[in-house]
């Protein structure tokens, strides 16, 4: 191996590029900004707070976002700790955004799936954990709000098992609960690690530990009154069989447990501790042809996330790129698999949620963003290696859709423009029908609050003021086989459609609706899903 190799070896190692998953409301955004304050990428956490606040947290930019205390956008945050490179993407939890997150999990190598203590596994939880072990992504769950009385530890655990098919292993056990909690137990290492201070959060608290087995006097003294409950809980698991297994974890078989409050700081440090030594490092990935090493592997990454005006002041728009082998450089050249053009890579960034600086180089796990003309397309690989083309990420069903009107003629330039830099990010769907010559335009989302956030973007990014009549349609089914157009042109349970990639697409009020007209139409093939073309 080569100078180079070793360097890129190195550099590709000490990596750990994750995303946060979990339902809204369970901590996940606070979580982030701790584990960026422990990283020493902020002095003082943020919190996300009501409409009149004057600080909110690092990785909610959009103004939206700031006015509801809510994330609707997927973003990326990096940070250097303990001679580890953290790259964090952070997602929505809403569902009505659950394609940003999809998305987002494209690029992370494993994930940690955040759950509310006392409200243990909840909805949109098992359906972003569902997409995880689609792609066999290592999992680690921090059961999160510990500071506040919650459910027993050992349920949650049973719950997790038995809801999401996994083995859960706790690697820490809470010492208290509520205005009680002061510490966990970590089953591996046998130490018992206590806190205090912190003010509040916004500072890393006061820690210190004690080594030992439970037999020992003075950890027994410590742990005082919790002393029975721990040993009881301790002996329980130690009894079922509960043992850590990295390589069942690494292969998504087993997730380890970790207790604690993103609020107070409270087991937010030993959490990350642990997870840098088990997370793993960037993998080969599979392209269509070939397995594409790391380390060994010409430089290859793919675009996971579009964004535009990300900068309001200069009305930009940024191609978020994970790299998956070799090394980047500042103006380098390399290959758009695509359209099998060259292109060169200048202004590139590395993102810290808006904020940004430029970047000379970079390597497997990373996330850079770099400047799109509107030539990129999510899903498009680069590489120096032509036969490297990673799979494109599919678009799935819209649940919800609408008509679009605009208030003013003079502002249809303006709102062409938006909806399909909109529709480019995925921020929305965008699909037409003929009418008399011109192009009726019906927008499709996963969720109500996709569309307010559509309008909200449209009225201060593109000064346009758009009214959405919503149409009784459901599900959207992308047709391949002959079909004739007439066909569907009187029926009031269906709409034929084109989507932005010239497909078409039918939409259905209602899910009989679609095994009539495959029992009426049997040589049409309807998919749930469609990939872009480039």
């Amino acid at each position: 191996m080569n100078g180079a190799d070793r360097q890129i070896q190195r550099e590709v190692e000490r990596r750990r590029t994750f995303a946060i998953i979990s339902h809204p409301d369970a901590g996940k955004t606070m979580l982030t900004e701790k584990l960026l304050l422990f990283g020493g990428a902020l002095r003082e956490a943020g919190a996300v707070r009501a409409q009149k606040a004057n600080r909110h947290a690092t990785s909610d930019w959009l103004e939206l976002e700031k006015q509801r205390g809510i994330s609707v956008s997927s973003s990326v945050m990096s940070c250097d700790y303990d001679g580890h490179r953290i790259n964090i993407l952070d997602t929505p939890g809403h569902k009505d955004f659950s394609e940003d997150t999809y998305r987002t999990l494209m690029a992370a190598d494993c994930v940690v799936m955040l759950i509310d203590g006392a409200k243990g596994v909840e909805t949109q939880t098992r359906k972003l954990f569902e997409v995880c072990r689609m792609r066999r992504l290592p999992i680690f769950t921090f059961v999160n709000k510990w500071d506040r009385y919650g459910r027993d530890p050992l349920d949650l655990m049973s719950e997790i098992e038995e809801v999401l098919g996994i083995d859960a292993v706790p690697v820490n056990w809470p010492i208290g609960s509520g205005t009680d909690f002061t510490g966990v137990y970590d089953r591996l290492d046998r130490r018992a690690v206590f806190f205090k201070g912190g003010k509040h959060g916004t500072e890393k608290p006061e820690q210190w530990e004690l080594r030992g087995s439970l037999e020992d006097p003075e950890l027994r003294s410590a742990l005082g009154p919790h002393l029975e409950e721990i040993e009881e809980s301790l002996e329980l698991l130690d009894g079922a069989g509960a043992t850590f297994d990295l390589e069942r974890v690494r292969a998504g078989e087993q997730t380890p447990m970790f207790f604690g409050s993103a609020l107070t700081n409270f087991g937010v440090f030993p959490f990350l501790e642990s997870f840098l030594q088990f997370a793993p490092p960037p993998s080969a990935r599979q392209s269509k042809e070939v397995q594409v090493d790391p380390v060994k592997g010409p430089f290859s990454a793919f675009v996971f996330k579009i964004q535009a005006n990300m900068d309001p002041d200069h009305r930009d728009r940024v191609a978020f790129l994970r790299i998956c082998s070799g090394k980047f450089e500042r103006d380098m050249k390399t290959t758009h698999v695509p359209s099998g053009k060259q292109v060169r890579l200048a202004r590139s960034t590395l993102l810290m949620a808006q904020e940004r600086e430029e970047v000379d180089e970079a390597f497997a796990g990373d996330v850079v963003g770099l400047f799109d003309p509107g030539f990129f397309r999510i899903g498009d690989t680069l590489s120096d290696d032509r036969s490297i083309r990673y799979d494109g990420i599919p678009s799935f069903s819209p649940e919800v859709f609408a008509r679009v009107e605009v208030t003013e003629v003079l502002n249809r330039k303006a709102l062409t423009k938006g909806f399909e830099q909109l529709s480019q990010e995925g921020a929305v769907q965008l699909f037409t029908e003929p009418v008399g010559g011109s192009a009726l335009q019906i927008l499709g989302a996963v969720g109500e609050l996709q569309f307010d956030v559509l309008r909200h973007r449209m009225a201060t990014e593109y000064r346009v003021d758009v009214r959405l009549t919503r149409l009784p349609y459901t599900l959207a089914r992308w047709v391949e086989g002959a079909l004739e157009a007439d066909a569907f042109e009187y029926s009031d349970a269906t709409r034929l459609v084109i989507d932005r990639d010239g497909r078409l697409v039918l939409l259905f009020q209602a899910p009989w609706v679609v095994d009539l007209v495959r029992k009426n139409h049997p040589d049409l093939r309807l998919s749930e899903t469609a990939v872009s073309v480039s």
